[in-house]
């Protein structure tokens, strides 16, 4: 099975922060998942550093990718298709970064890891 992680489960998950369900946490956590981190989680992270917002990421926001390896998880790239998805998406959330994802998890059918209950309105699978 493979599971996109929102931007706050993958901070949770490396802060080992109990904000994280147990049900998301079962399905990082399960050898048999793969879990894809976007680069739109990547950009946002930074973007939140830069802009101080976000402590205690420092670190991780200087080596994504690294990062995303050492934690046993891959890469997502944003594909102009899933730009397009996400521009076009109905709807009245304005997040780009919640956007993407939702377009990224439509386009591949796979679960999203997200507390976002405003999520459900997208018609993708949401984990929580």
């Amino acid at each position: 099975m493979r599971i996109l992680l929102d931007t706050h489960a993958f901070i949770w998950w490396l802060a080992g922060n109990e904000l994280l369900s147990l049900r998301a946490r079962a399905a990082i956590a399960n050898p048999q998942t793969v879990v894809l981190i976007s680069a739109a989680t990547s950009w946002e992270i930074a973007t939140k550093v830069r802009l101080g917002k976000l402590a205690g990421m420092q670190e991780a926001a200087l080596d994504m990718a690294g990062t995303i390896r050492a934690h046993g998880f891959e890469t997502l790239d944003i594909t102009v298709e899933d730009g397009q998805r996400a521009g076009n998406l109905k709807g009245g959330h304005k997040d780009p970064f919640d956007r993407m994802l939702i377009a990224q998890a439509l386009r591949l059918d796979i679960p999203l890891i997200s507390n976002e209950l405003v999520f459900d309105g997208f018609g993708i699978h949401r984990v929580w």
